[in-house]
């Protein structure tokens, strides 16, 4: 279906507009519809409506009406006769998204600091991937566990500032379909990739969700917290479809305007959940621009992650950068360059990893350097380099990572496992990571591949699972991409083996707290890596040409990757920084330039202090198996 939408640029967003005398409703909807009409109630759900109003034609599938009166307080829903809901653009709404809520501005207010981390570049954040309830949940002394508000008590924020991290990447905490909030007592848990409404926080992190303003009001005073704590909160967003076709806003206020179809006519589905939304379509993509400004004005949220990004068009994701650009072009944008299945658009016009030179200041997940460590993405048994595979693909597709997968002299693509060219044009368009919420965990991935076929005792299972754990890590920490983590990895988390933990209960999810206790160890390099990366620019150079310049590759044995970032890179106060990295269960032995240097990574011990953990000199260095050797001159 064809359509001829041309007030895509001149739609006011603002669908419902309150003051005490009257407030303003429009919409959205095919000038075709018949007895378009806007509906008030009292509550936000159940109940008759108090009045029932005609909307009125104001344009190119455009309708208004006006109602007089003060509807503070009061539900609204619009009904163009595929059933009532709040409108795509609803900013407050009531229990569940039912409906959109009336309120003033100053009700959701919390008085907050409008201050933003100072984050010059995206090669200085660290980030920190965490679900609320996940997060804090089993957390003893957590006094609003599951909540928004969990990440403003002082446990949370010192344990967060303790690590060292300075970004937070909150999983969708925009309101969503498949927790029902008026069940909340009892056993629920969704990571939310299931969108309803997407410009309100969602009802089940606040405290009542019966109450409009509780959520907004719970979110602000969550991202001032973090924010007067140094830390930057990143978005998930979740654009690519909705929780389901016939139910949704989209859907029931313009008919297949937002979706898109394949050409027999059928609903594509390029996001794997029913269906895949149309970016390319004029008033889709001026949605997703309002969105994201909005969330940025409204909640100062830093930064967005780009759900199945892979299924947007590469113009709105320009746009998106550009929209964003004139409001802070600090604001950090990167995405899943991927799709989960065909989409209706060919791939060379979607935000693709593959063509992420063509969207500057956006950057995507690296699946390269992630499955070069653990193995590939397709089969939970196989290991890859830290399980003692090392072909030519999985050597050279982390030495692609470690140099953020620019093109780099010494990187034959032709050998990397899913990248046969270069897909950044900076180190700050790819991010390093080795685990996220999506998939096995890196714990849960070690069990199922190094360990799943060996007879291993506990204890020594235990402690090479250590081992490799900081190991991947360290190759993330010391890549020149944006480093990205999971939460709960400081504390060695598992998830029980489970592969897509989406909707399972909290005995899979919920962090293990007591973990930080049992293996003291693994907080303390955590944070010290991250200490090392944020305290050295030759780490996070953050600019390509600077990368070649400085980023050289050392002969090693098959089982080691190692690198020297050199002459003062970055303007760092050590003058060469040998990062050596062994997965074999043997020692190693690498030659390296001859001089006298400094150790502050050696066995699983980091030391970032002047005298780090000693010296070795000479032209060869010995590495512990499956560790790091990190030294400096």
């Amino acid at each position: 279906m064809s359509f001829q939408v041309t007030t895509a640029q001149d739609f006011d967003f603002n669908e419902m507009v309150y003051s005490p005398s009257q407030t303003t409703f429009r919409l959205f909807a095919p000038s075709t519809a018949k007895g378009v009409k806007v509906r008030i109630y009292k509550d936000g759900v159940g109940g008759k409506p108090l009045q029932t109003v005609a909307m009125k034609p104001d344009g190119q599938d455009l309708w208004k009406t006006v109602v007089k009166g003060d509807l503070r307080g009061r539900f609204y829903t619009f009904d163009m006769g595929r059933g009532e809901c709040p409108g795509v653009f609803a900013k407050a709404v009531g229990v569940n998204g039912q409906r959109g809520a009336i309120l003033q501005e100053y009700q959701s207010d919390c008085g907050w600091d409008l201050k933003r981390p100072v984050i010059k570049s995206p090669a200085d954040l660290v980030v920190y991937e965490l679900h609320h309830r996940d997060f804090s949940v089993n957390r003893k002394d957590a006094q609003h566990p599951g909540k928004f508000l969990a990440l403003t008590e002082p446990w949370a924020i010192d344990h967060l500032k303790d690590l060292g991290i300075n970004a937070v990447h909150l999983l969708p905490s925009y309101d969503y379909g498949s927790v029902d909030e008026t069940r909340l007592g009892q056993p629920q848990y969704n990571w939310g990739y299931d969108p309803v409404n997407y410009n309100v926080p969602e009802g089940s992190y606040s405290t009542d969700p019966y109450d409009p303003a509780c959520r907004i009001r719970e979110f602000k005073q969550m991202v001032e917290a973090l924010h007067k704590a140094g830390i930057a909160v990143i978005l998930d967003v979740v654009y690519n479809h909705t929780y389901d076709i016939e139910h949704s806003n989209f859907q029931r206020t313009y008919p297949d305007y937002y979706y898109r179809k394949t050409s027999d006519g059928a609903y594509s589905n390029g996001s794997g959940c029913g269906n895949e939304t149309a970016s390319e379509q004029p008033m889709m993509r001026r949605f997703m621009i309002e969105s994201v400004k909005y969330w940025v004005r409204e909640y100062h949220i830093d930064g967005f992650r780009f759900d199945l990004m892979g299924v947007h068009d590469i113009e709105t994701m320009n746009q998106i950068r550009k929209a964003l650009d004139e409001i802070d072009p600090t604001i950090f944008i990167y995405g899943e360059g991927w799709s989960a299945g065909a989409c209706a658009l060919p791939n060379e016009q979607l935000g693709m990893k593959a063509n992420i030179p063509l969207m500057p200041g956006i950057a995507a997940f690296s699946d390269d350097i992630r499955d070069a460590l653990r193995g590939p993405f397709s089969d939970d048994t196989k290991c890859g380099w830290l399980g003692g595979s090392y072909d030519n693909k999985e050597t050279e597709s982390l030495k692609a990572g470690i140099a953020a997968m620019i093109a780099h002299p010494q990187i034959d693509y032709s050998k990397v496992n899913y990248s046969k060219k270069p897909y950044a044009l900076e180190p700050t368009q790819m991010m390093a990571y080795v685990s996220c919420h999506d998939d096995m965990c890196l714990v849960d991935r070690l069990k199922a591949s190094v360990f799943a076929k060996e007879n291993y005792s506990l204890s020594s299972q235990k402690e090479e699972l250590i081992r490799l754990d900081l190991l991947a890590q360290t190759a993330v920490f010391t890549s020149q991409g944006v480093p990205f983590m999971l939460s709960g990895e400081e504390l060695l988390r598992d998830k029980k083996g489970v592969h897509n933990s989406f909707e399972s209960p909290d005995s899979i999810n919920q962090l293990d707290w007591e973990n930080k206790l049992r293996y003291p160890q693994v907080f303390q390099y955590y944070k010290k890596l991250i200490q090392l990366r944020r305290q050295h620019p030759a780490f996070r150079l953050g600019n390509s040409d600077l990368v070649r310049k400085h980023l050289e590759f050392l002969e090693a044995p098959e089982s080691v990757v190692a690198y020297r970032l050199k002459n003062y890179a970055g303007r760092d106060s050590w003058r060469n920084i040998i990062v050596v990295l062994n997965s074999s269960k043997q020692e190693q032995t690498v030659s390296v330039p001859n001089g006298h240097y400094t150790v502050v990574c050696a066995n699983g011990v980091i030391e970032v202090g002047v005298s780090g953990l000693g010296t070795v000199n000479g032209s060869a260095v010995n590495v512990a198996p499956q560790s790091a050797l990190i030294i400096h001159d």
